[in-house]
């Protein structure tokens, strides 16, 4: 069954391709915190905002939508100028949304196990689940992500088998070593140094790292499918952090 949050975030982002006003009710904007560093928090009411952008033609697709206590995050593709993937989450108080973090890529691959950013399962099962399958993708970003034991990943996949999405990577244990071990002369190309939220619904967990990707300060969203007890499929975004000095507001990436 859909939530009225859900259906409220799925009419708010595809309010971008239409311009229909009535699609931001569900945010409080005197309260809106705005998590994304290139936007201006408030300069422009989104209501205006999303019809300005609409007479460009955008294509907003919602490829899957989970929800969290008062957390709703959404896995989505974007036609505006470029075509983009995204992750956007928000946070609800009182029946509106009141914060916004994204995490947006342009749009790769397929990669070579000949699968998109997007492709594969969307039905979301193990409601029951949902604290345990967290808890496992928690301690697979600490353990294999972040302190690369890959020793473990045993521990994480049913023999080695990994369904993959992401642009650079292809299906199994052995692509996902080798791409957490690969080094140019600054260190390794992917670091994981910490992770800032992990947001679950069944078999869905999507966690918020941050890092660097070749040596530049990077925000991960990983989202990842568990079944019976394993993760079975991986589907990511990278975008690089700007720098202090260009954050169009002082909100803060994560």
């Amino acid at each position: 069954m859909t939530s009225k949050q859900k259906d409220q975030i799925h009419a708010l982002l595809k309010g971008i391709e239409s311009g229909d006003p009535a699609s931001v009710a569900v945010v409080n904007e005197a309260k809106y915190i705005q998590h994304n560093p290139g936007t201006h928090e408030g300069s422009e009411g989104l209501a205006a905002l999303f019809k300005r952008i609409s007479k460009t033609s955008p294509r907003v697709n919602i490829v899957r939508i989970f929800e969290d206590g008062d957390y709703i995050f959404g896995h989505t593709e974007y036609d505006f100028v470029n075509s983009n993937i995204g992750f956007e989450i928000f946070r609800f108080e009182e029946g509106q949304a009141v914060e916004h973090w994204d995490n947006i890529q342009r749009r790769q691959g397929p990669n070579l196990s000949g699968r998109s950013m997007v492709d594969g399962h969307t039905e979301i099962t193990d409601l029951h689940l949902t604290e345990t399958n967290r808890a496992k993708v928690q301690s697979f970003v600490e353990n294999i992500l972040i302190k690369r034991q890959l020793e473990k990943l045993d521990d994480y996949l049913d023999n080695g088998q990994l369904t993959q999405h992401s642009p650079h990577i292809a299906d199994g244990a052995e692509a996902l070593c080798s791409a957490l071990n690969s080094k140019s002369e600054q260190g390794y190309s992917l670091a994981y140094d910490r992770v800032h939220r992990v947001l679950a619904e069944g078999n869905f967990i999507l966690s918020v790292s941050e890092g660097t990707k070749e040596s530049v300060h990077t925000s991960f969203y990983d989202l990842f499918r568990v079944a019976d007890g394993k993760i079975t499929e991986h589907w990511d975004t990278t975008e690089t952090v700007l720098p202090r000095n260009e954050w169009k507001n002082n909100n803060g990436k994560f």
